[in-house]
């Protein structure tokens, strides 16, 4: 399974600027990470009116929530989700262990260029002419093998609560996916490579380790830009220092506020093809601060990557034809590598009447078939 992910990322190669920034030394933004201020989006215009909603799994509607939610802001928090409190504790602090190494030490573990696992800056960078506030720590499989050159003498704890942690996620995620699904009124029936059980086994997934430094200015600096995730849906944990903001249409950038215990759930690109595009993929980025740090990790899930992904047949009617040809998660990467934020569109079948498609200017139009 994990060797699947990996082959579809070293099939579809990003080109990356390196030039990693030793973030705890330096004194000013580098003009390498120096960004327009708020780099042309809407600012932040949060109501009160306008918050990400927060459901209770344990909820007698969560179903109803959750599809709502999917439907309307394509991200939502989740508490009540089975995932202890000490492993998550257990993860944050494993996960700043790794971001407090030195530059050089954490330099050890750096991704091969062509590579998914390991130490490095966002893929998406190289859609970017300025780098980003942030560093990452990708894991596909086993960690140990990173962990070993980070760590020579004490790596177990780290691989330990990375894989309990993973194993954790992979039956969180089906179980959200099921919930999202089954509010579209999708079985198992319908679903062929995927079970409302929950035994997956070729399904996969990455974990995502993203550190973001205190910025000495953190108006000229952006921590990971806005992009929608190619996934079927991810899972963050994103502690108690807020940065997450996700694009509302009519509000601009709203900020995801951490609450104590939850997980942010978002659609990704994937669910949108599946659910007709009923289901919003939402742009979403990550500013930083001046005098905190913010560490967050994310559960990215996808598919086999040889299933062929398309608009579900129980959603499909004469008032509602497919908008989306048939894509496995292999082929849709590299559709995303070469389109980036166009890659939804990229895949569409029909031209401009209704629904929603990704632009370049990163905003919403109505368009469909």
């Amino acid at each position: 399974m994990p060797s699947r992910l990996s082959d579809a990322f070293r099939a579809h190669p990003v080109h990356l600027h390196h030039n990693h920034l030793d973030f705890e030394t330096v004194q000013e933004v580098p003009d390498s990470h120096a960004w327009p201020a708020l780099v042309d989006y809407p600012s932040e215009n949060l109501h009160d009116a306008e918050s990400v909603p927060i459901i209770d799994l344990m909820d007698p509607n969560a179903a109803k929530l959750v599809g709502n939610a999917c439907e309307t802001w394509g991200v939502f928090q989740v508490t009540n989700h089975g995932i202890p409190m000490r492993l998550l504790e257990d993860l944050e602090s494993e996960g700043r262990r790794l971001f407090f190494l030195p530059a050089k030490q954490k330099l050890k573990a750096a991704r091969s260029p062509d590579g998914i696992s390991g130490y490095g800056i966002a893929r998406i960078s190289s859609f970017f002419p300025k780098l980003m506030w942030s560093e990452g720590f990708t894991i596909v499989g086993s960690p140990v093998e990173h962990a070993r050159q980070l760590w020579p003498q004490d790596y177990i704890k780290f691989c330990d609560v990375m894989e309990e942690y993973e194993k954790a996620m992979k039956k969180l995620a089906n179980r959200l996916m099921w919930i999202m699904l089954g509010s579209l009124g999708i079985t198992g029936e319908d679903l062929k490579w995927a079970s409302p059980k929950g035994d997956i086994k070729s399904a996969c997934a990455a974990l995502q380790l993203n550190s973001y430094p205190a910025c000495p200015d953190p108006n000229r600096a952006m921590g990971l830009a806005a992009h929608t995730d190619s996934t079927l849906l991810t899972v963050l944990y994103q502690n108690s220092t807020s940065g997450l903001q996700v694009l509302r249409e009519g509000a601009g950038w709203v900020t995801v506020p951490p609450t104590p215990g939850a997980l942010v759930v978002n659609v990704g690109d994937l669910l949108h093809i599946l659910s007709n595009g009923r289901y919003v993929s939402v742009l979403h980025r990550a500013v930083v601060h001046r005098t905190r740090h913010r560490l967050s990790i994310a559960y990215l899930y996808g598919p086999p990557t040889n299933i062929q992904i398309s608009p579900l047949s129980k959603l499909i009617d004469p008032k509602h034809p497919p908008l989306y040809r048939s894509v496995t998660w292999s082929e849709y990467l590299g559709t995303k590598a070469k389109h980036f934020n166009k890659a939804l569109s990229s895949v569409r079948l029909c031209g401009p009447k209704n629904g929603f498609i990704h632009l370049n200017d990163h905003s919403r139009m109505k368009l469909g078939c």
